[in-house]
């Protein structure tokens, strides 16, 4: 959940560091520190990253450092990282969590410890190794061999000349660049440097002095660095003229939408995969968390009513820790904007260990899931830093539709012409989105009137349920204004006794075959004095009679309509954030990538 990076070169390490440090603080902000090497020296904070004058930091050719969000230990300046050992001659930073630290405690029971956090037995544990006689690598490969959970750290000795990494279920990339080398949590930290990238498979140990060697750290073997061009601008990685990257990116969506699409709708649906895995697919299985998982509802409409395919849509969370029913004709789809989120992938490795094939969508080139997958999909979304996610969910909207079409040429059951009607509306999609965008005052407009609420409901049906989610979630998420998603005739069955003046409710009311039911819906909200907001059809006059306010969005094919509804909802989320004074790319206690369970 922390954000690290290394730099060795012939820059001013520490303000390369600090540069990716700020970079990096979607990863968490609750802490933040840099160490310089060869003469170890340590800058700590607590909060974010802020400025820091050269004179404080020093210059150095090497340092390390880290961005924290605590998983173990309080926000303190002991806890936050980099960690030493009790002569402070080596320094860690480290990502993930380390399941075994308290028996590490015990076993170095004469050690004195500084802080609360599992990392700190880390350097304490090298350096045990190196009084039994082990140099520094040596005593770094032995060190985590024995650690038990998830780690990616970067380690110094003030006595070495080497930069040593390790990586074993948390994310860790190499850049590469002239004559320097720089290692962090994510490539987003060092792009403005370089763009020529090594991603660190697990188990994998490199030592970085103006080389860089890769091994396995359990055998030795020396491995092949497998060196891979990264294609985000650095543009892409910054805020440009907008106020924050939430916004930013909700406004790329047309652009993010269409570059995930391209190629992939044209005759065969998605080609890079094999229609064989995909004819042979009696039974899908989606596993995500948050976001990822209400695409994966939206999906499961989709592909059912395309394909015939019954699809499950679990938490990964949860079908991790039972004991789910996997067949050979099963096949599983993870769903993650990073790649790496840590329930997810433990969902995939358990898939493929019960015998189910695995197509996998997610966002990060060369993440864990999708090097672990037998097929992948990328969303093609670039970088997205916002900790609220918004385009990598329409971009992920957009690999599922094409699957869900792939799958049903596949199957046979998706006929020549609603293939080539869906694919044209597809097609569409990114210029209608462009029309909400240049009408998004209107939630603006809106967010004035609702932002001081405590609470609110969102209700949909068939694939817009799920968008009463998403929207629901993106509220609680930026705003920390309390919110709910139902599907609509639920309501009666439980959420109907909190309507009131102060509640707004939020109907997702498209025209659909389920279009009367909500207009019925609505009426039972009015009936009892509850404000409704709706988000309708453009031109849509029996909503806009009923409604207290009305987001129109265009008409499309009802299955895409996902696509659509979910604008408004963002916008007006992060509206009603920036009215609260809220952090909206930082909200509180909220990382980006979720790498530790």
């Amino acid at each position: 959940m922390c954000g690290i990076i290394g730099y060795t070169g012939t820059q001013d390490a520490t303000q390369v560091v600090l540069a990716g440090l700020k970079n990096l603080e979607y990863r968490g902000y609750d802490s933040w520190g840099i160490a310089t090497h060869p003469a170890i020296a340590i800058t700590k904070r607590v909060g974010k990253v802020g400025e820091v004058a050269s004179a404080e930091l020093g210059r150095s050719c090497c340092a390390v450092g880290h961005t924290r969000w605590a998983t173990h230990g309080g926000v303190t300046q002991a806890n936050a990282h980099p960690h030493t050992d009790r002569s402070g001659s080596i320094v860690v930073v480290h990502n993930g969590i380390i399941e075994n630290h308290e028996r590490i405690r015990e076993q170095l029971s004469h050690h004195a410890f500084a802080s609360d956090t599992d990392t700190e037995t880390i350097p304490h544990l090298i350096e045990h190794h190196m009084e039994s006689g082990l140099g520094f690598e040596d005593a770094v490969r032995r060190t985590v061999r024995e650690l038990e959970g998830s780690f990616a750290i970067v380690a110094l000795h003030k006595d070495s000349p080497n930069m040593v990494c390790a990586r074993q279920g948390s994310p860790l990339v190499i850049g590469i660049g002239d004559g320097e080398h720089f290692v962090a949590s994510d490539v987003t930290a060092f792009i403005e440097h370089t763009n020529r990238v090594v991603f660190l498979e697990d188990g994998e140990l490199a030592v970085i002095n103006g080389t860089l060697e890769i091994e396995d750290f359990a055998t030795g073997e020396r491995k092949g660095v497998k060196e891979q061009t990264i294609d985000w601008s650095v543009e892409q990685a910054m805020k440009g003229n907008y106020d924050h990257f939430m916004l930013k990116e909700i406004f790329e969506q047309p652009e993010t939408v269409a570059a995930t699409l391209r190629g992939r709708i044209n005759g065969n649906a998605l080609p890079e995969i094999d229609q064989a895995l995909l004819a042979g697919a009696e039974r899908i299985v989606i596993v995500a968390c948050g976001t990822s998982w209400h695409a994966g509802l939206v999906g499961k409409s989709m592909i059912e009513d395309l394909a015939r395919v019954p699809v499950d849509v679990e938490y990964a969370s949860e079908f991790r820790y039972r004991d789910p029913l996997i067949q050979d004709d099963t096949i599983i789809v993870p769903i993650s904007q990073s790649g790496e989120t840590a329930d997810t992938l433990a969902a995939l490795r358990l898939g493929k260990e019960r015998g189910a094939k695995t197509i996998s969508v997610c966002n990060v080139i060369g993440s864990t899931i999708a090097r672990e997958s037998d097929a992948v999909v990328y969303t093609r979304a670039g970088p997205e830093i916002g900790v609220a996610s918004t385009k990598a969910f329409t971009s992920q909207l957009a690999v599922l539709a094409a699957l869900a079409l792939a799958l049903g040429r596949a199957k046979g059951t998706l006929h020549d012409a609603r293939y080539r009607q869906l694919t044209k509306a597809l097609k569409a999609i990114p210029a209608l989105i462009t029309t909400i965008l240049a009408n998004a005052g209107e939630a603006k407009r809106l967010a004035q009137r609702y932002a001081d609420r405590k609470n609110a409901l969102y209700l949909g049906r068939g694939p817009n349920f799920p968008i009463a989610l998403e929207g629901a979630l993106k509220l609680k998420e930026v705003s920390y204004i309390h919110a709910e998603g139902y599907p609509a005739a639920e309501m009666k069955h439980g959420p109907i006794a909190l309507i009131d003046k102060e509640m707004p409710t939020v109907f997702i009311a498209p025209k659909d075959a389920t279009y009367a039911k909500v207009l019925g819906n609505i009426e039972e909200v009015k009936a009892r004095g509850g404000k409704v907001v709706a988000v309708a059809t453009e031109g849509d006059t029996q909503v806009a009679a009923k409604a207290d306010d009305i987001l129109f969005i265009p008409e499309t094919d009802h299955l895409l309509v996902p696509f659509l509804a979910v604008v408004p909802l963002q916008l007006l989320a992060y509206h009603i954030a920036v009215l609260r004074h809220c952090d909206v790319d930082k909200p509180r206690n909220l990382a980006k990538s979720v790498t530790v369970e």
